[in-house]
């Protein structure tokens, strides 16, 4: 395995990390994963904010102890429940929200904050018209 740049596409966003790409593992290192995704290695588990996940003793996607220590971001999320979708031949993965947390947003019926342009290139946010009545229409041509 050599150090590769990879890209990691998030729901909040894009971050480009340095790994080792061994088929669909990406193997980070603890400064990489914060990078990543804000996870952080603790002696309770892989914890990002108040949530912690512990790792069990056999886990498949951690490797080597203190400086040697290496997560495989792809069987972390899978282990969490969130899809993920890769492509080492383009240094590329993809991991979404776990289904849980997207069945938790469609029950709260709160739509997700997001910005586009209008066709005078003027942006709008959603979260700005929060409070009064938005009628959003999505059309594509496929």
């Amino acid at each position: 395995m050599a150090a590769a740049t990879a890209t990691i596409l998030l729901p909040a966003g894009t971050v480009t990390v340095t790994g080792e790409a061994e088929g669909d593992a990406l193997w980070l290192t603890p400064g990489e994963l914060a990078r990543a995704g804000g996870w952080e290695y603790k002696p309770e588990g892989l914890c990002r904010g108040s949530l912690c996940v512990p790792v069990p003793r056999e886990a498949p996607w951690v490797r080597g102890r203190g400086a040697d220590l290496r997560v495989d971001v792809s069987g972390l999320s899978r282990h969490m429940g969130e899809p993920v979708a890769t492509s080492p031949e383009h240094a590329a993965w993809s991991i979404g929200l776990a289904a849980e947390d997207v069945a938790d947003r469609l029950r709260s019926l709160d739509a997700p904050d997001f910005t586009l342009p209008d066709l005078a290139g003027r942006t709008h946010t959603l979260s700005s018209f929060r409070g009064r009545k938005v009628f959003l229409l999505a059309w594509a041509s496929w």
